[in-house]
């Protein structure tokens, strides 16, 4: 009896791990493929405008990096979606600059980021945009350069919105193309929509293709 319990509890072991770690080779490509594209899009702007004498690539910033993870491989995340990414994001920039500039100080250097991220944190909970990488966005105006600290609210201008903006545009016309994905996300029957329909995300779906009836 003990010995039928243990090969029962083992066989449900063995099926919670792979329902837990089972993947979608397919899916994980188009993950891949869309972060790719969205990071070299931004990065090609630094080589446009790369000037000798600036080392620091202020086109990209570390907080783009967990924002592509969202929106090429949680595309159905809430917090993924356009509401979150761009005024969670732009919400956290204003933030981080004006703690910089209000409490920034060198003899407690730990005050003005610590301040940044919990204030943008709160900030992004009340207006309900919250997305993580705005969290990082509102540390590096505190904790950067010298050159992105001086910038002071150009920062939110670039590489805040420039960045959110061309990793959107990405999101949108990339991951639409998948018959298998829709961002931003609709409760709509994916598969029945054409690409247009997918990307003309402000309608309102037809009634035949929304899982709503």
């Amino acid at each position: 009896m003990a010995t039928k319990k243990i090969k029962r509890g083992f066989r449900k072991a063995r099926l919670i791990v792979y329902k837990e770690t089972s993947h979608n080779p397919i899916d994980n490509l188009w993950a891949v493929s869309g972060s790719f594209l969205g990071i070299a899009s931004i990065g090609l702007l630094q080589e446009l405008f790369h000037q000798t004498d600036n080392q620091d690539i202020l086109f990209l910033i570390g907080a783009f990096g967990a924002t592509s993870v969202l929106l090429f491989g949680a595309t159905n995340s809430p917090l993924a979606q356009p509401r979150n990414l761009i005024f969670g994001s732009l919400l956290s920039a204003v933030i981080g600059v004006t703690v910089y500039k209000l409490f920034y100080m060198e003899a407690y250097i730990w005050l003005s980021p610590a301040l940044a991220v919990s204030l943008s944190i709160l900030a992004m909970l009340y207006t309900k945009t919250l997305h993580p990488p705005g969290g990082a966005i509102a540390l590096i105006s505190n904790i950067g350069s010298e050159e992105i600290k001086g910038m002071g609210y150009f920062y939110v201008v670039n590489p805040v919105f420039t960045g959110i903006a061309i990793l959107f545009v990405v999101a949108l016309l990339f991951n639409n193309i998948s018959k298998n994905r829709i961002y931003p996300y609709r409760e709509v029957k994916i598969r029945k929509m054409s690409y247009l329909e997918k990307l003309a995300f402000w309608k309102q779906p037809d009634p035949e293709k929304s899982d709503r009836y």
